[in-house]
């Protein structure tokens, strides 16, 4: 396989270099401009937690392309099974004629996911495709159209998605109008809202039931940890409380893990932190190593009341991505990752807590296992201050360190580095993160 053979850091021109900004004047003549990179460097070989672009310069991968390559890049593994299915044939399409590796990864899912109920999965290509078509499973299994979503929430950019998220710049200005039957509730935000977990979802159940009626509604769908909204942890007890609720009414409860799930959190799924079990379950991202595959797995009764073609896709459960898939849990499982993502925790935030302490301009520290983030406000208050994340990102992007910021108010910082990483290079470019820090809150 083609990939670094660096072991560290090193920075051999600014960042981006001569030869990025070459190919960025290239792309602005072809690529749309509604297409836009975090960093616009141009990689020409990756492994584990290292990027290396066309300018030789190695950065530290805090990224993981969101959240998908957990296993790390370029893990053998996966790029062994790949390169095995490629030779013997990449397409035939499971509607048309099925294949091994399709079942395969639904047996994994079966026996991964929350819940020993009868359950059954049916595979796609991204995570908004995913939780669209988790929505149509709720939608045909009870025969109700409403759905209800949370404040912050980010579910994807298709129609029905689209709908479903809370952001509107850059996710739904200007692309409306959007599909209907979506309502949207508080959700749980402990740093800005000062709730308990069974306050906030009291909340939202009461504005649920008055506003729309529990008869009426087909799904309630929520991410265990919110990704692009700021990566925010519900404070204990909301989760379990609306999956009560759901079980109550005859509500479909689906639990999109597209950024939480295989092992991100230090857990398999994000759900079972608080032994929640999901009627439906949305995957995506880290489930194959970088290659595009996604599953909605659930109650075999849900799944099951889709009468036949009611589900599908072209690519969906392509034989390469499957063949990646069982590729990536093997790694997983073989690597302890669950554990090595609560080893990155247990070393990140009593650091991020300190740089809190020390600077002032961090108002919350919090995630879980791999999937971590500083929410930066203006000092001695919780005004937001985007000003800052952006510079302190942009800081550790020209040290050679990718990092990702999210947030509704743009104030986040996130790091989701690889599951694999090392310690060595998680030290390094914790040490890179917290000079930014430092820096750019004294100016």
């Amino acid at each position: 396989m083609t990939a670094t053979t660096e072991t560290q850091r090193r920075l051999r021109t600014e960042i981006p270099g001569p030869a990025s900004r070459a190919l960025q004047e290239r792309r602005a003549e072809v690529v749309a401009a509604g297409v836009s990179s975090v960093l616009p460097v141009y990689i020409t070989s990756a492994e584990g937690g290292l990027l290396t672009d066309v300018d030789g310069n190695v950065l530290i991968d805090f990224g993981s392309g969101i959240a998908v390559t957990n296993v790390g890049h370029a893990a053998p593994a996966v790029v062994d099974r790949v390169r095995e299915q490629a030779g013997r044939f990449t397409h035939t399409c499971f509607m048309v004629t099925p294949y091994e590796g399709y079942v395969e990864v639904c047996e994994a899912l079966d026996k991964l996911t929350p819940g020993t109920h009868e359950k059954r999965s049916v595979l796609f290509n991204s995570g908004a495709e995913a939780v669209e078509n988790a929505v149509k499973i709720a939608r045909a299994a009870t025969g109700r159209q409403a759905v209800v979503v949370f404040d912050h929430a980010y579910h994807g950019r298709t129609n029905l998605t689209m709908a479903l998220t809370a952001k509107s710049i850059p996710y739904k200005h200007g692309f409306g109008p959007f599909a209907p039957e979506v309502y949207r509730v508080p959700g749980s935000y402990p740093y800005r809202d000062g709730l308990s977990g069974p306050e906030a979802a009291r909340i939202a159940i009461d504005r649920i039931e008055k506003q729309i009626g529990g008869d009426q509604v087909a799904a309630v769908v929520l991410e265990p940890v919110q990704g692009e909204g700021g990566f925010i942890e519900p404070a204990p007890g909301f989760l379990p409380a609306l999956s009560r609720w759901c079980t109550e009414n005859g509500v479909v409860f689906v639990a999109d893990e597209v950024q939480t799930g295989f092992c991100r959190t230090g857990e398999w799924f994000a759900s079972t932190h608080e032994d929640v079990v999901p009627d439906l379950i949305a995957t995506a991202k880290g489930i194959a190593g970088g290659l595009p595959l996604a599953a909605v797995t659930g109650r075999a009764e849900l799944l099951d009341a889709v009468g036949p073609g009611g589900l599908g896709g072209t690519y969906g459960g392509n034989p390469i991505a499957c063949a990646a898939a069982l590729g990536s849990i093997e790694v997983m499982r073989q690597e302890n990752l669950a554990a090595s993502a609560k080893r990155i925790e247990n070393a990140v935030l009593p650091r991020l807590r300190a740089l809190a302490e020390e600077t002032g301009v961090i108002g919350d520290v919090r995630g879980r296992g791999a999937m971590l983030a500083a929410e930066f406000v203006k000092p001695g208050t919780t005004e937001p201050d985007a000003d800052l994340t952006k510079r302190i990102a942009q800081s550790c992007h020209q040290a050679g360190v990718v990092v990702l910021t999210c947030g509704t108010y743009g104030n986040v910082v996130r790091l989701l580095p690889p599951l694999s990483l090392s310690t060595e290079l998680l030290d390094e470019g914790l040490t890179v993160l917290e000079h930014a820090v430092r820096t750019e809150a004294a100016k």
